[in-house]
């Protein structure tokens, strides 16, 4: 199974560009495509948009630990690809949008000043422009007239239109006089019925499910999955990784039953390879040089230890001294009782055995400190006579107690790392047998039963459970002796060395993406998944289609077009041709369709949509804004259509919808 590298997303960020463009001249016109996910701006004679970024504001966070910084300081304000690093923890993130429809207007004017200061203009006086501006389905009125307002009054602008990105898109592939659109969006997915080029209003139905929901689905699932790579599983990547190796399953419960089969999994799981920093030893070394590791490892433990010995010897001698003056101030009369509490000790009886105590570590440093196979500050034996076996025994007899050596001491780590664990939890029994035994004991010195109830009691109980680590450092260096030898005479010897083995640790920051692939996209067909009452997409097709009489409904399903941003995920024309087949009647005839370039047909068909007699006639002037209102809007084949906002004067409070003059 080949390990499949994690590629982040590199963002170049976009350059101011030449203006006037000789290409388009100075009565060209802006056209933006403005999606929930990214934006799209360019000239209308180009045959791709100029600019293409996610539709982001980020702010940096005030740090509050920084209380001496100025507040006046304003921060700096990163739009679109001048992110560098949309994963930053010091970034606060906005967008205009609230799902697919524009209401934070403050970030909608910073990013239309990025869009146009990036097409080289200067809108510090006006922008003379005519600006094709897409919307989404629906757009409320209000939202509409902001809009229009942003524009008129802070641009200056001398005329705009609005239309539908799905409807562009599908006009723009040459898209038949009768069909049903199925618009695949960041935060939505909307299926839009086409009858005699013109879209049936009263018949469009929206899902609210849409790419966001997989991306934060699929970085859900992965994080649970690897909770130690939390950090290193980011939406960026889990947006990478979906439309990377995400597809619709053709039969998802099938899919399931295959992936529960463990030959399946292994012959389909991609495993994903983390970034990790790892120093590798250098690969090409000579038994000798391994060998002068070795000792050098081996040196430098020693001196550690050799150090932290004589420092905590330089200590029990300071303790040695303060409790013997105590004492000899005791035998003289004077009062003591605040040097013993000082030391947490009761009484003279116990300041005898706690003298006793810290004579017998100071004793036992001593020993080991003018002992030079303990690993002090003495010599450490040469290598050649650590690599020799003893004469009573051949080479395969001390490997073998060598490696029997080596088992020992790991069982006996592993055995006490258990306990400390398991000590350091409270609801483990070995813990709550230490705690019994504890309480007991207080109970007899106190004569209460309230002990351990206290997180006093619990900080006493940890700093009880200590160990001394002497006996730990002679256990490391016997350890390393015993994997010297195997190193040298054994060549099979498997044990991790991190000296000579590197690579291993590659294996540690690795994820297998197996049913996940199907489990994401599969929340669009069925947003039970993520906790959804609504329908998925097909019920909601079905839906549509029902609404039509029998005749209607073959010529809708004769050509179904896909666009968007998930149509590019695989397996979605599958998928759909069989939901399809299965509501529809026996041997009907339908057919599913792509866009050519389902990211940008939206913004291709509106730059030539410029380019048409209708673009012209779609036009709202500034007399016409002032006159109509910032919510008016001139219908075309590619637009919403226009609801006038009722005129809700006191006379007509109590009136029906339908009698109110527009």
């Amino acid at each position: 199974m080949d390990i499949l590298p994690i590629e982040d997303l590199k963002i170049t960020p976009d350059v101011v560009q030449l203006y006037p463009d000789p290409s388009v001249g100075r009565e060209a016109v802006i056209v933006i495509d403005n999606g929930s996910y990214n934006c799209r701006a360019g000239w209308m004679l180009k045959d791709r948009p100029a600019l293409t970024f996610r539709n982001l504001l980020a702010k940096p966070r005030k740090d509050r630990n920084k209380k001496d910084v100025e507040t006046t300081l304003v921060p700096v304000t990163q739009i679109g690809n001048d992110i560098v690093n949309i994963e930053a923890m010091r970034l606060q993130l906005r967008t205009q949008f609230d799902r697919n429809v524009v209401t934070h207007y403050n970030v909608q004017e910073q990013i239309l000043d990025y869009i146009f200061t990036k097409l080289g203009i200067s809108s510090e006086n006006a922008v003379q422009h005519r600006v094709m501006m897409t919307e989404c389905l629906f757009n409320p009125n209000y939202c509409r007239s902001l809009m229009s307002e942003l524009l008129f009054e802070c641009y200056a602008i001398p005329g705009l239109a609005y239309g539908v990105d799905c409807l562009f898109s599908y006009n723009v592939n040459q898209g038949a006089k009768h069909g049903l659109i199925i618009a695949t969006g960041y935060h939505t997915t909307h299926v839009v019925p086409i009858m005699d080029g013109r879209m049936v209003v009263e018949n469009i139905r929206r899902v609210n499910i849409g790419g966001s929901h997989m991306i934060s689905f699929l970085h859900r699932c992965l994080q649970l999955k690897y909770t130690f790579h939390m950090n290193a599983i980011t939406l960026s990547r889990s947006e990478m990784l979906l439309h990377r190796y995400g597809e619709f399953a053709y039969d998802y419960m099938e899919e399931l039953r295959n992936w529960a089969n463990v030959e399946y999994y292994e012959q389909n799981v991609k495993k994903i390879q983390l970034p990790y920093n790892q120093t590798v030893a250098t690969p090409a070394l000579t038994t000798e040089q391994k060998v002068e590791k070795k000792k050098e490892l081996s040196r430098r433990l020693a001196e550690i230890n050799a150090r932290r010995r004589e420092e905590k010897l330089a200590q029990d001698e300071e303790l040695l001294a303060q409790l013997q003056q105590l004492e000899e101030a005791a035998e003289d009369g004077d009062d003591v009782r605040d040097g013993l509490a000082e030391h947490s000790l009761k009484d003279l009886s116990e300041l005898k055995r706690a003298i006793g105590a810290v004579m017998s570590r100071i004793d036992k440093a001593r020993l080991k400190i003018n002992t030079p196979m303990a690993g002090g500050s003495q010599p450490q034996p040469d290598a050649e006579k650590l690599l020799q076996p003893p004469s009573s025994m051949t080479i395969d007899e001390w490997v073998e107690e060598t490696r029997r050596k080596r088992e020992t001491i790991l069982e006996k780590r592993n055995a006490r790392k258990q306990r400390k664990q398991d000590l350091a939890k409270r609801r483990t029994a070995a813990a709550q047998e230490r705690m019994r035994i504890i309480s007991q004991l207080a109970r007899k010195e106190k004569g209460s039963d309230d002990f351990g109830m206290r997180d006093e009691d619990w900080d006493v109980y940890k700093q009880i459970s200590r160990e001394d680590d002497s006996d730990i450092e002679q256990e490391n260096e016997r350890l390393l002796e015993c994997e010297i030898i195997l190193k040298q005479y054994d060549a099979n010897a498997t044990f991790e060395d991190p000296l000579l083995m590197a690579g291993s640790a590659a294996e540690l920051y690795q994820i297998h993406l197996g049913v996940e692939c199907i489990r994401a996209p599969e929340v669009l067909f069925q947003p039970s998944i993520i906790g959804s009452f609504e329908a998925g997409l097909a019920e909601t097709v079905d839906f549509v289609l029902k609404l039509f009489p029998p005749e209607r409904r073959n010529d809708l399903v004769e050509n179904v077009f896909l666009t968007g941003g998930c149509a590019n995920i695989r397996g979605l024309k599958e998928r759909l041709e069989r939901e399809l087949r299965e509501m529809l009647p026996f041997q009907a005839r339908f057919e599913v369709v792509f866009a050519r370039d389902p990211l940008l047909d939206g913004w291709s068909g509106a730059s030539k949509f410029c380019l048409t007699e209708t673009f012209r006639h779609s036009l709202i002037t500034r007399e016409e804004y002032e006159e109509c209102g910032g919510e008016y809007l001139k219908e075309h084949l590619n637009s919403n259509v226009y609801f006038p906002t009722p005129n809700m004067t006191p006379g007509t409070a109590g009136l029906a919808p339908g009698s109110l003059i527009g």
